[in-house]
């Protein structure tokens, strides 16, 4: 798998058939690896190492719906309270970040209503605050640590 602008973290990976799999500690299970679950697995160790988001409020490809399609939400981590604090959308990192991809992705927090979004393609981070009085989203340097 190719190097992400992440910290190195430590991974239990095993083959599976062609492919490989990847244990997913907050599901407790090993899952297909893929250049996206890649991604997926390094933005929750960072969120869990570096910006003490906890495992047990977290919620890995939850399944929503965005009006009548069902879509999978990549993660999204809750308050101790369950209110959605941060959905964080994760792509391959051949896929560029742009306008739509963006707006595709926001519109899965019209349905969530976290405080926070973060979109990754695990080379290029884009974290944003939702500002719900006037629907806007603010760009922020970096996600705050969980509180």
């Amino acid at each position: 798998m190719s190097q992400l602008n992440f910290p190195a973290y430590e991974f239990r990976i095993q083959p599976k058939g062609a492919g490989k799999e990847i244990f997913d500690d907050v599901r407790k299970r090993w899952v297909m690896l893929t250049p996206e679950e890649w991604v997926r697995q390094h933005v929750v160790q960072w969120l869990r190492t570096e910006k003490s988001y906890p495992a047990s409020l977290m919620a890995i490809e939850k399944v929503i719906k965005v009006n009548t399609l069902s879509k999978r939400c990549d993660v999204i981590c809750y308050h101790a309270n369950l209110a959605p604090l941060v959905i964080v959308e994760c792509k391959s990192p051949d896929v560029k970040i742009t306008q739509d991809v963006f707006d595709q992705a926001a519109r899965y927090n019209l349905t969530i209503g976290a405080r926070y979004f973060l979109l990754t393609n695990g080379l290029q981070h884009f974290c944003c605050l939702l500002d719900h009085e006037n629907q806007r989203w603010q760009f922020l340097e970096e996600l705050p640590e969980y509180r």
